[in-house]
């Protein structure tokens, strides 16, 4: 009897250790499906934040106004065809005068983005700032003297160059 005893005894250990062990991995997966979670969430949070503040009304009592929407998006024109920096769009004023203000170093795009009012950690947000910093490079408002770096063109400069081979 007392060997059957000690083997159910040993059998029972055996199950304790097998189940420690499947508990572990479970605990794993369930930490990284908790990670995985909460990061959806936050992404879907900042995403429904930011579709309440495109439509939330710009007269608000006590809020900030906000710019509202200009409905098509505005071509940026050639600037041999504008004269001046007021005939661009207000976001395309407020990287002009961010890249002035920027001085020899040039803005980059990650400042750009938050100049624009954007979240400068979503890297979506960082690259739609680069790619209206670079329609400012094609269209002669800028030039990208070092990757990455905006800045206004020297006054010798002709107004035509932003990019090599003239970009389009």
């Amino acid at each position: 009897m007392r060997a059957v005893l000690e083997a159910r005894q040993k059998a029972a250990a055996a199950q304790v250790k097998d189940l420690e062990a499947e508990l572990e991995r479970v605990q794993a997966a369930l930490a990284e499906a908790e990670e995985v979670h909460r990061h959806r969430a936050i992404g879907l949070e900042q995403y429904l934040e930011a579709l309440a503040e495109e439509n939330a009304p710009a007269d608000g009592a006590g809020e900030v106004p906000r710019r509202k929407a200009v409905g098509p998006r505005r071509a940026v024109p050639h600037r041999r065809h504008a004269s001046e920096v007021t005939e661009l769009s207000p976001d395309y004023q407020a990287l002009m005068a961010a890249a002035v203000d920027a001085g020899g170093d040039g803005l980059g795009a990650r400042r750009a983005a938050v100049v624009l009012g954007w979240d400068s950690a979503s890297a979506s947000r960082v690259e739609g700032a680069r790619a209206r910093l670079k329609r400012l490079v094609e269209r002669g408002w800028l030039v990208e003297a070092k990757p990455g770096r905006f800045m206004p063109p020297e006054p010798d400069q002709a107004p035509d160059r932003g990019r090599p081979g003239g970009g389009s």
